[in-house]
């Protein structure tokens, strides 16, 4: 069970939703597997914007997926010509 949530809200419009759930796909799995403390992925899709929710074992596993490359190598490179504002990132604990 994760301790953490990463979650990462998206302003993607529609027609170009289909190439954000590409990088989804592409990624969840070198996510998973790669990075420490990583337990669940999922893509939630609405009508306003588009979410990732990443599980994580810990808060500080959690931030060092920010940093690492498969993050800010891959993932924003992949989405960064289909955002329409910055991406608003939150983690939380539970408890």
């Amino acid at each position: 069970m994760a301790k953490a949530y990463l979650q990462i809200t998206l302003k993607i419009n529609a027609p170009e939703r289909e190439a954000a759930v590409k990088v989804y796909t592409t990624y969840k799995e070198p996510f998973l597997s790669g990075i420490a403390g990583a337990v669940s992925k999922e893509l939630l899709v609405r009508d306003e914007d588009v979410q990732v929710l990443h599980g994580f074992n810990s808060e500080a596993e959690a931030n060092a997926y920010l940093e690492s490359d498969l993050f800010t190598n891959d993932v924003v490179v992949g989405l960064k010509d289909l955002l329409q504002a910055e991406p608003e990132i939150r983690i939380y604990k539970t408890f």
